[in-house]
């Protein structure tokens, strides 16, 4: 029980899966929904202050690198591109809808990382990836408790 407990939140703190495989997991593995809702939660809700706090870290010690700047400038600018001009016109709440979508590339990371590059203010950035991350966790505990009982009653 432990250890799915502990696999749920590392995969739903992960950038691979975050929430949406760690809420599916821990419901396949016949862990309570509400356990595994809070657990996903608990870990998808952690990106976005660790996430902020390395990339102000890592951007102070490493800017005046040549190459570190133009990969930031380079990853900067695909990362705008990828999270579209509705996130940047609608700023709090096209962020929060683009981190609630349970598609891969939008979640806490993603949205984390246009907050930043967007300059969207941080306490607002938290507030709408937060509210984002819970709308999404809700889908994927909903949707995995009912695809695990239409699976057991195969």
């Amino acid at each position: 029980m432990f250890d799915i407990i502990l696999y749920t939140f590392l995969l739903s703190i992960s950038p691979i899966g975050e929430a949406r495989a760690g809420i599916p997991y821990a419901v396949l593995n016949d862990l309570h929904v509400g356990w595994a809702f809070l657990v996903g939660l608990t870990g998808n809700l952690l990106v976005f202050p660790l996430l902020m706090w390395l990339i102000d870290t890592f951007s102070a010690k490493l800017w005046p690198n040549r190459r570190y700047r133009k990969g930031v400038v380079h990853f900067s600018r695909r990362a705008k591109k990828g999270v579209g001009a509705e996130v940047e016109k609608y700023g709090f709440w096209g962020l929060m809808v683009f981190v609630m979508i349970p598609l891969p590339g939008t979640g806490a990371y993603m949205g984390t990382i246009a907050a930043y590059v967007l300059k969207i203010e941080r306490r607002k950035a938290f507030l709408a990836t937060s509210l984002g991350v819970i709308v999404s966790c809700i889908i994927m505990a909903v949707g995995s408790y009912y695809g695990n009982l239409g699976w057991k009653s195969l």
